[in-house]
């Protein structure tokens, strides 16, 4: 069941943000966000939270600085996804630049998904040893890789941790950890994504050297080294934090703000340009729905089917005719992707009819054939779908203690999937292998023998947690858009503005009389709609309810481009039959 529920808008605040310039519909759609200035949406870069606010990034400074000063090797272990990705890109690109012609060797390494796991594992490390690093640094993961740094440790690696997952209750024994999420640190945007953390560390690092001279001028027969504009790199920051689905806070929003501004000016990276050419698509259009749905599944569908480096090698080669062919060789990755979901999906609503616990507030479902790097994608479709917090796994290795299988999960409001698992591992010691994550997305690795008992404990813990107002889906709407917003002006008004993850996109909701309806590829459903004098089109994507004469409907509004002429077009997310 879903229910439509219109954001409160206080008028007052409406009002005021009004008088201070802002359009009448933004100020309209802001004050019901919480904004009660127009100073809150200033998100010009001198207005983020300083570097210096996030714990132990002046400790990490100093580490690269020495690093670099010494002629280092160093050495960046990343995460297989987008913001992992981009958190390595832009770690190569800023420490390449700062160093400069030092002698530091910059390098990194990412693992496979598939062989070794997540994390900086003690075989990572191992791996990692072959390469000579003096310094291992971290990106998106490490603050659960006690035993990965524990290897390091005893083979004379120092580990530099970048990471912003929540921590467990024993932190690794590392040389410095930046994690805004880790105890003591005052950093007020918790929400920041890994690539965000690399960002400020770059800056920090940046700081150090210029307090060491490293930049400076011509002085006996030094030639010092040239500094970097690290803005230069708020492209990635921008991707990886929309892609990880992190929520868009205020310092969030500026990150991402000004990487949209610079990739709509044509500053953009040359792998980002090539990814946004071979999915047809323009930059100087860019908005966080193309970064989140259109550039970000590109380059995850690296680390899901074949190998992340691939998407690392598009974001930090300077070559326009290489960036452009890794680009191809991701969007034929992306459409594989596509195809194996799609059969995966369709598995696991039979799964789901028969199961006995799919009455329950929590699912888990596995499948041999799965594909691992794909269940997490499944997750969030059949939750999105049922409403339900939902692992989905898929087979991984068989050890000496037998088959493992990798499970990823996806969450609702109201469980905390992170907290989740923490029960069930202290109601069954031992049952977990491994997991870590967020409050909406988490991993977990487990015994293919135990998964029947993994799914009825998860499924109690979601009953005990929810409550039945809880399994309600709620789609928080904007509430009526007066008919003479329906326009190409106001889908470019609204495109211009950053949204996402905890700051939603505008979604309205209306009653319209259905005047026409077609099926398209036997899955959309296309209309034509009407409301007084205003009548047009609108689609739903995987459409779920026929529609009678009078819907209502929550809706984006969008631009339908057909044979070069555009129209304004309804995008239909829910729809419900009005009886009359």
């Amino acid at each position: 069941m879903t229910q439509l529920k219109a954001r409160r808008v206080p008028p007052r605040i409406q009002w005021q943000l009004e008088q201070q310039g802002l359009h009448p519909l933004l100020a309209r759609i802001y004050a019901s966000r919480g904004i009660q200035t127009r100073s809150e949406l200033d998100y010009e870069l001198k207005s983020l939270l300083p570097p210096a606010l996030l714990t132990n990034a002046a400790e990490a400074a100093i580490l690269l600085a020495d690093a670099i000063e010494a002629q280092a090797k160093i050495l960046i272990v990343a995460d297989y996804d987008c913001d992992g990705a981009t958190a390595c890109a832009v770690g190569i690109r800023a420490l390449r630049a700062l160093a400069g012609d030092s002698g530091a060797v910059i390098d990194y390494l990412v693992p496979n998904r598939f062989t070794y796991g997540y994390g900086l594992t003690p075989e990572i490390v191992d791996l990692a040893a072959t390469l000579t690093p003096d310094l291992i640094v971290t990106v998106d993961n490490g603050i659960a890789s006690l035993e990965g740094v524990a290897r390091a440790n005893e083979l004379g690696i120092a580990t530099l941790i970048t990471d912003h997952h929540l921590p467990a209750d024993e932190l690794p024994a590392a040389d410095c950890i930046v994690n805004p999420n880790q105890p003591g640190c005052a950093f007020p945007s918790k929400c920041i994504a890994g690539v965000g953390v690399m960002f400020y560390v770059m800056l920090a690092l940046r700081a150090e050297l210029r307090l060491r001279g490293w930049f400076a001028q011509e002085v006996e027969g030094n030639a010092g080294h040239k500094e970097p504009n690290l803005g230069a790199l708020l492209d990635l920051v921008a991707l990886g934090s929309v892609a990880d689905v992190v929520k868009l806070d205020n310092n969030n929003r500026i990150l991402v703000n000004q990487g949209l501004k610079r990739m709509r000016e044509g500053k953009l990276t040359p792998g980002l340009r090539a990814i946004f050419r071979a999915a047809g698509r323009d930059p100087a259009k860019a908005t966080s729905v193309d970064l989140g749905f259109i550039v970000g599944p590109r380059l995850n569908a690296a680390g899901r089917l074949a190998d992340m480096s691939l998407g690392i090698e598009c974001l930090i080669t300077d070559d326009e005719a290489r960036a452009l062919n890794i680009a191809q060789q991701l969007d034929a990755l992306n459409r594989e992707r596509k195809d194996i979901e799609s059969g995966m999906q369709e598995q696991a609503l039979i799964h789901l009819e028969t199961l006995e616990t799919s009455d329950g507030a929590g699912i888990a479902l596995f499948d041999p054939d799965w594909h691992q790097g794909v269940v997490g994608i499944v997750a969030s479709r059949i939750k999105e779908r049922r409403h339900r917090p939902v692992f989905a796994f898929a087979r991984g290795e068989t050890k000496a203690n037998g088959t493992e299988i990798k499970g990823s999960g996806r969450s609702i409001p109201g469980l905390h999937l992170k907290d989740a698992l923490d029960l069930v591992s202290r109601r069954a010691p031992g049952l977990l292998l491994r997991f870590g994550g967020h409050a909406m997305a988490a991993g977990v690795t487990i015994l293919e023998a135990d998964f029947t008992r993994f799914r009825e404990l998860f499924v109690q813990i979601a009953d005990e947690l929810l409550s039945p107002a809880d399994l309600t889906r709620t789609l928080e709407t904007d509430g009526r858009l007066e008919s003479g917003y329906f326009s190409i002006d106001t889908v470019r008004l609204l495109e211009r503005e950053v949204w996402g993850q905890g700051f939603p996109a505008p979604l309205f909701e209306d009653e319209f009389i259905v005047e026409s309806q077609r099926i398209l590829k036997e899955k959309h459903l296309k209309m034509r709609l009407r409301k007084g004098e205003l009548r047009i089109d609108a689609i739903q994507f995987n459409f779920s309810v026929s529609p009678g004469n009078t819907i209502r409907a929550a809706y984006r509004l969008a631009i339908n481009d057909y044979n070069g002429v555009q129209t304004p077009q309804l995008m239909i997310e829910h729809i419900e039959n009005v009886v009359k």
